[in-house]
């Protein structure tokens, strides 16, 4: 008997996506999946859309739950699988995405399956492959070094097949975090994990460009999310592994929060610029475009973020 597969994913004001990202479920390769949407107070036709996929066997509860982490959790509260697949109702898998992580995975339950990804804009002919050096499989504390040390980490939920126990034993999102709630949830469940076994072939497409993602919203709140999130996520790895390599990743992604936001929040940013000290320092860049990496040379990146923020106006 094949295992069953949970897809639990929330959904808030996406009607112009979430009938695809459906799709994308119910052509899987593998058939033994159970789909539960969380139709989470949206207020546009999302629940007319969604309406329309119950005759297909699509579980949807209307319920307002305030975040998608809570969608999440309530999904999940009903989910049966013994393996479970969180999936955002902007984005898209391939076909055999399931099936390829289910033979990855083959029965082990305490292991979390990967896959490939890539952005696209508009249309899934715009889609370009990112690949990145966890793109193997690696022991779970070392995935997450290696990914932090360049502060550029890519954990949206529909990349990772989950087996069930270790989302019973480690505990659901926490509803607390808007803004990058997947960094402190993928922390916690790949802390409790053996290994992270990349999946060739799988590939999550993320819908990129959209005003309405939360990754787009960068109000004080949100902001207060991502800093907690962090700092909880950083947490979990070292607890595990306090020794260099792991605190320079912890500092790296600590000092992005600061390059990211500079100047605004300069409570936060001078609170993690204390803890960033005491993981022993940065040696992260800042990002940004070509003419800033020229200004940052003759004026420092501060002064240079300064100016890119004004001429932004």
């Amino acid at each position: 008997m094949q295992p069953l597969v949970s897809i639990c994913m929330p959904c808030h004001n996406a009607e112009k996506y979430v009938g695809e990202a459906i799709e994308s479920v119910l052509t899987q390769s593998y058939k033994n999946i159970e789909t539960i949407v969380v139709n989470d107070g949206s207020t546009d036709r999302s629940g007319e859309v969604l309406e329309k996929y119950r005759i297909k066997g699509v579980k949807v509860i209307t319920e307002k739950c305030g975040s998608a982490s809570g969608a999440r959790n309530r999904a999940f509260r009903e989910a049966k699988g013994d393996y479970v697949k969180f999936f955002d109702a902007d984005d898209i898998i391939s076909p055999k995405m399931i099936e390829s992580q289910i033979t990855k995975l083959n029965g082990r339950i305490n292991a979390v399956a990967s896959s490939e990804w890539g952005r696209f804009y508009g249309e899934v002919s715009t889609f370009k492959s990112n690949p990145q050096s966890v793109w193997r499989d690696m022991e779970p504390t070392e995935w997450l070094v290696k990914a932090w040390y360049d502060a550029r980490p890519m954990m949206q939920p529909g990349m990772f097949l989950i087996p069930r126990d270790i989302i019973k034993t480690t505990g659901g999102w926490n509803e607390k975090y808007t803004l990058i709630d997947d960094f402190e949830f993928f922390a916690r469940i790949f802390c409790h994990s053996k290994e992270i076994l990349f999946t060739t072939g799988a590939i999550l497409y993320y819908r990129s460009g959209s005003s309405s993602s939360l990754s787009a919203k960068k109000n004080r709140q949100a902001v207060e999310s991502q800093y907690h999130s962090l700092l909880e996520g950083i947490g979990h790895l070292l607890a595990l592994r306090p020794d260099h390599a792991a605190r320079l990743s912890c500092a790296n992604m600590l000092q992005d929060f600061i390059y990211s936001h500079y100047p605004k929040h300069p409570d936060l940013c001078r609170q993690l610029r204390s803890r960033i000290l005491e993981l022993g320092g940065s040696d992260l860049k800042p990002d940004g475009p070509p003419r800033f990496h020229q200004l940052r040379r003759f004026v420092g990146w501060k002064n240079a973020r300064r100016m890119q923020r004004f001429f932004r106006k």
